[in-house]
């Protein structure tokens, strides 16, 4: 398992996590079996934003031996009263729920404790009125609730909620359907939902994935917006690839569904290559580096992607992004111009007068 740590918690979190999906649905024991092999294939991290209520118990039944090796993202505002999903922003209502919850679970805490599914103002501002946020916070202050976060599938809320700096965790949904406005979760153009991911890495907030098939669309050519299926595993690390993103949930359903997942650890760099995009994205989100790195190898040895990435960061406001950039072996100014990045971009990015301008603003 690859890791990465968060910024603001310090929390190690696997790159590969759990998303709950319709794992409900799939009988105790196979589902058991499910996380038991998850957990010990080095995933510890799990959404429970589930479809349906049994989740919380096989969770519990899976991992209360293990509880402090797991970090589990419970949402404030998923109801299952019904024993299906519902949303709510009643506060008792919730109140009920997290005591259920944390029972089922079989803990006494919550790692991040998720402002639910916000996409609209008047959603924010429910949330706030009927006491939600505040009922999130004080569980914060006694040491129930670790971590705030927040789930949405709308840039400008997001921003709205980052700029109280109460978010240490954004649960967004990024794939690259929704990136070039396609399907019903498509909010934003795709230079604001790049922004949003740069803030993202810039502020310390890490960003749990969730969507990455885009409802399983992707994968399929019939229901693709381009007309083409990618892989899951194409689908993975396209999302990776993005600022801030610490961990993809892709949905699982039982032990092949895990063991599915798991194998895009040893996937081989061309199982893994998305850079089909790049022939049939619109002309109007070409031009701009998605840190794919098809460019390589670079015969003068720079490691483009990256390059870029931390120029953008560090034009995002991320101050740690020119250190960072400072301690890479090859800069921008070691480019020699000979083209190579640019005939193999799929983005159709001019590399090398990047290259001149990144060097220009750092300096070397």
């Amino acid at each position: 398992m690859e890791y990465r740590i968060h910024k603001k918690t310090g929390d190690k979190i696997s790159i590969l996590g759990l998303g709950t999906s319709y794992i409900a649905d799939t009988p105790e024991k196979d589902a058991v079996e499910a996380l038991i092999y998850a957990h010990e294939n080095g995933i510890n991290y799990a959404d429970l934003a589930t479809a349906g209520a049994r989740t919380f118990g096989y969770y519990g039944t899976a991992f209360a031996s293990v509880r402090k090796e797991m970090f589990y993202q419970v949402h404030f505002g998923a109801n299952y009263e019904t024993g299906e999903y519902g949303w709510t922003t009643k506060l008792e209502t919730i109140k009920r729920q997290i005591d259920w919850m944390l029972t089922e679970l079989k803990t006494d805490y919550i790692d991040y404790g998720f402002i639910h599914c916000l996409d609209a103002a008047s959603d924010w501002q429910a949330y706030q009125k009927h006491g939600v946020l505040d009922y999130l916070l004080d569980m914060k202050q006694a040491g129930a609730v670790r971590h705030i976060g927040l789930s949405s599938h709308t840039p400008a809320l997001a921003r709205h909620a980052l700029d109280t700096g109460l978010i240490d965790q954004l649960m967004f949904s990024i794939n690259a359907a929704y990136d070039y406005q396609h399907g019903d979760y498509a909010n934003g153009s795709a230079s604001e939902r790049m922004a949003l991911y740069r803030r993202c890495e810039a502020e310390g907030v890490g960003i749990s994935v969730m969507k990455p098939f885009s409802g399983g669309q992707l994968l399929d050519a019939n229901t693709s917006p381009f007309g083409q299926a990618l892989t899951q595993y194409q689908c993975i690390q396209y999302a990776l690839d993005k600022p801030g993103v610490l961990t993809v949930l892709p949905g699982i359903r039982d032990l092949a569904d895990v063991k599915q997942l798991l194998g895009f650890l040893t996937a081989s760099p061309e199982e893994r290559d998305y850079s089909i995009l790049g022939t049939f994205t619109p002309k109007d989100v070409t031009g701009t580096c998605v840190y794919c790195n098809h460019c390589q190898p670079c015969p003068a040895g720079l490691n483009v992607g990256l390059i870029n990435k931390y120029y953008d960061l560090a034009a995002s406001g991320d101050t740690m992004a020119a250190d960072h950039y400072g301690k890479l072996e090859k800069k921008a100014s070691a480019c020699v111009s000979c083209g190579h990045c640019d005939k193999r971009c799929p983005f159709h990015v001019a590399q090398s007068e990047r290259m001149k301008e990144i060097a220009a603003y750092f300096g070397m």
